[in-house]
């Protein structure tokens, strides 16, 4: 396949913007070669401004569950459009896909809607200091929660120190308020508590976690989590950006059993347009502005075109009682043929899944964190990502990003994808 536009237009880009992209995962840093501009996209496919068809395993990174372009959202935003496309107040539509959300997810009662899974995850924390007056939170190094000053910290020297900034731009004042944990070690967490007694407000968390693969939680580490909060007094934040509606319609709490304190939603819950969310109990959600003292606002939170996107999208979900089996069947299928082709080839593999979110690491080593997700080869990652994507398939542009399987996907998809890995594998 060429790319000769999309080469042509990224050189336009990078007059003008920073990297030539609005996000930095666009760029392509990781493995090499010029982005692809996107010209539209339909149901399981991608169409580039180069006229190439690629099945799409990324999925605008998640919300597009149901497949691109899907009707019932184009049309609820359609129509929405000629009404006005945004007010600053409130609508009816708001109150709605409100009390459509919590009808869905466990252990909710009222939510907040916002305009990125960012500004969710950094309200959560604010939230949760507000309601606890505690400061310190704790996060997990390879959990990804935006780009919030609280989140961007890297590792200290030891298990029991503050961590450090990871971005020029956020100060070491606000660093030395969040701990860095490892995922998938309960005993790491009960440490960092017993080191910071009665000073945490908040442990946030992908409960399952995407920004370094697909990383499921080991057998009792949320559970363990969730004791140690009750027990400490710590409110439980689960990131459900990515989670949220995919894995079922409560998303991770109701898939795992598991009951946060807040929850934050993005993605699917926005139908492909900017939208997140918080969610929590009501005495917690009561502590918001303006019923209670903390301050949480967005001019353009609730917009119409949004939440008409994210309501038609719910509704979609809720009333179709087979969606997520299906894309917990697609999803294995695929997992299964991977496995098939680079075993048959000799690959050094681990594959890891939840429903429909799945990553292939180049290492044999279990992938439980960050620490062994860095592990993977990624000089063959790339070599994988180049030869899928002349193959015609586009999976993430980084080896640290889980894959989003969307119903759209036929089998036949799933077969062509199957096929080009094996084509793909015999080059590796």
């Amino acid at each position: 396949m060429l790319y000769q536009r999309s080469s042509q237009l990224f050189a336009e880009a990078e007059k003008v913007i920073p990297g030539g992209v609005n996000s930095p995962v666009r760029a392509f840093k990781s493995v090499g070669g010029t982005p692809i501009f996107v010209k539209q996209a339909k149901g399981a496919y991608l169409y580039d401004e180069d006229g190439n068809r690629l099945i799409d395993y990324i999925n605008s990174w998640g919300p597009m569950i149901l497949g691109h372009a899907f009707e019932p959202v184009v049309q609820a935003v359609t129509e929405k459009a000629k009404l006005g496309t945004s007010f600053g107040m409130p609508t009816e539509l708001e109150t709605q896909i409100a009390a459509l959300a919590v009808s869905m997810v466990p252990n909710i009662d009222k939510i907040r809607f916002v305009n990125s899974g960012t500004e969710a995850c950094m309200s959560a924390v604010r939230l949760a200091r507000g309601f606890t007056k505690r400061d310190k939170i704790i996060k997990f190094s390879g959990c990804y929660h935006g780009h919030s000053d609280s989140f961007l910290i890297q590792a200290g020297s030891g298990a029991m120190t503050f961590g450090t900034p990871n971005s020029p731009g956020v100060t070491a004042g606000t660093a030395k308020d969040t701990l860095l944990a490892k995922y998938n070690d309960l005993e790491n967490v009960r440490s960092l508590i017993e080191a910071n007694p009665n000073e945490i407000a908040a442990i946030i968390v992908e409960p399952v976690a995407g920004n370094m693969g697909c990383v499921p939680p080991i057998k009792g580490f949320l559970e363990g989590v969730r004791q140690l909060c009750s027990e400490n007094g710590i409110l439980l934040i689960f990131d459900e950006v990515m989670t949220g509606f995919r894995l079922a319609k409560g998303g991770a709490q109701e898939l795992l059993n598991i009951n946060a304190d807040i929850v934050c939603f993005g993605k699917v819950i926005g139908g492909g347009l900017p939208v997140g969310a918080f969610a929590a109990r009501e005495e917690i959600m009561n502590y918001l502005a303006p019923l209670g003292p903390v301050y949480q606002a967005g001019t353009l939170s609730g917009n119409p075109l949004a939440m008409a996107a994210g309501k038609a999208m719910l509704e979609s979900l809720n009333n179709d009682a087979a969606i997520f089996q299906r894309l917990e069947e697609k999803t294995a299928y695929l997992e299964a043929g991977i496995h098939k082709v680079l075993k048959a080839n000799n690959i050094v593999y681990t594959i890891n899944r939840v429903g429909s979110m799945i990553s292939v690491h180049f290492d044999a080593s279990p992938v439980v964190d960050f620490q062994t997700a860095a592990k993977g080869d990624n000089d063959t990652f790339k070599k994988f990502f180049h030869g899928l994507l002349q193959e015609g398939v586009y999976i993430a542009p980084s080896a640290y990003e889980t894959w989003f399987i969307t119903d759209a996907l036929t089998y036949e998809d799933l077969d062509f994808t199957i096929n080009a890995i094996d084509k793909v594998s015999k080059t590796l």
